[in-house]
């Protein structure tokens, strides 16, 4: 990986992280489609805001890379799954069934993927909207293909369906002025962030203080009935200390 930007992220390294964070437990392809399918129409979502409102939305730009940052993880977990390189899928982006290859170059960037950077626009162009619905649509085919039985055991037709998805993506990203390889790198710092392979925490904040100045190091929190006067209150200990006030039931109609 690189420092920072994605420009020079490979396809096969950013594929070999994203498994790294995918801790579900069913393994099926059925999760990921399902993950993919509603970030998809996250995105759109996104774009609807936009269209709405588009002088207020001002956090538009970085939702979209947030956005397509886990569409790719979803599509990368797909390919991971089914055992189908990321590379491979890139490698036909831009060929036709006559030029088709199985064996795509391991070395493959989400940059080679894209118009050069120049060439991008700053802004989304008016055809972007238009293009997640297609985006949306060649999901779909996926999604009822796999409920169909059609690519369950058939890794040739989904890798087609596949390089048919990142085919729109990539027009996505051209045409939302944003690349992959930042989305996927971005997508990587808050996967990691939230599901780091070893949790580190920090010393705590009062470590160097007194004992009888620290915070307890554990909590015990009882929360219990008891009866008071003919009446039924709850309270709450914290390390066998009453804490806060009793409660009592407000509601005018018994619903326990």
């Amino acid at each position: 990986m690189d420092g920072g930007c994605g420009a020079s992220l490979r396809l096969n390294d950013y594929q070999a992280e994203a498994q790294k964070t995918d801790r579900a437990a069913d393994k099926t392809l059925a999760f990921p489609l399902l993950g993919l399918f509603g970030e998809v129409g996250t995105l759109l979502s996104v774009v609807k805001k936009k269209q709405r409102d588009a002088s207020s939305y001002i956090g538009y730009a970085p939702h979209v890379i947030e956005e397509l940052g886990d569409v790719l993880w979803y599509f990368a977990t797909i390919a991971e799954r089914a055992g189908i390189r990321l590379s491979d899928i890139g490698h036909n982006v831009n060929h036709g069934l006559q030029d088709w290859s199985d064996a795509g170059d391991p070395s493959l960037r989400f940059a080679d993927l894209q118009k050069p950077a120049e060439a991008v626009s700053l802004e989304p162009t008016k055809a972007f909207a238009n293009t997640l619905l297609d985006l949306a649509g060649e999901v779909g085919i996926v999604l009822s293909d796999y409920q169909a039985g059609r690519i369950t055991n058939n890794q040739a037709a989904l890798k087609g369906r596949l390089v048919a998805v990142l085919r729109v993506l990539v027009r996505a990203s051209d045409e939302a002025g944003v690349t992959l390889g930042e989305a996927a790198y971005g997508n990587l710092h808050k996967t990691f962030d939230r599901w780091p392979e070893k949790f580190v925490y920090p010393k705590p904040f009062d470590e160097d203080e007194k004992p009888f100045e620290q915070l307890p190091r554990s909590l015990v929190i009882d929360v219990f009935e008891r009866e008071v006067g003919g009446k039924l209150y709850v309270f709450q200990q914290c390390n066998g200390v009453n804490t806060g006030d009793r409660l009592t039931d407000n509601a005018l109609e018994p619903d326990d």
